[in-house]
């Protein structure tokens, strides 16, 4: 799956940058819609992010490119590879891991 988003100044620090809480938010975002496009009559939260290490800043401006890939599913779990790209240059990568959960919350198996 495929995603962009465009850096407006709402999403910059106080240094002119992508603050790194949006650019987390949206990597979060972007995991669980493939989630749930995947399996659609599931309900999804994120568990984990397996790294956060930001290789490049961003300025406004810039247009994202999300990529959402290779699930990895387990009994109650998934986890999606989540890269994102300025131009053709990768700046982020991690590991999202989202778990099914019931209508109480507590985590049960997929489909």
């Amino acid at each position: 799956m495929e995603n962009y988003k465009l850096v407006l100044p709402e999403h910059l620090n106080q240094y002119g940058f992508l603050f790194g809480g949006n650019l987390l938010m949206w990597v979060d975002e972007f995991a669980w819609i493939a989630a749930t496009l995947a399996y659609p009559d599931c309900r999804f939260v994120t568990v984990g992010m397996d790294r956060v290490e930001f290789k490049r800043s961003v300025c406004e401006g810039t247009i994202l490119r999300f990529t959402v890939q290779d699930p990895k599913p387990g009994r109650t779990s998934l986890t999606w590879s989540v890269r994102v790209w300025r131009d053709e240059e990768e700046i982020f990568s991690t590991h999202v891991t989202l778990v099914c959960i019931d209508e109480n919350g507590a985590k049960t198996a997929l489909p």
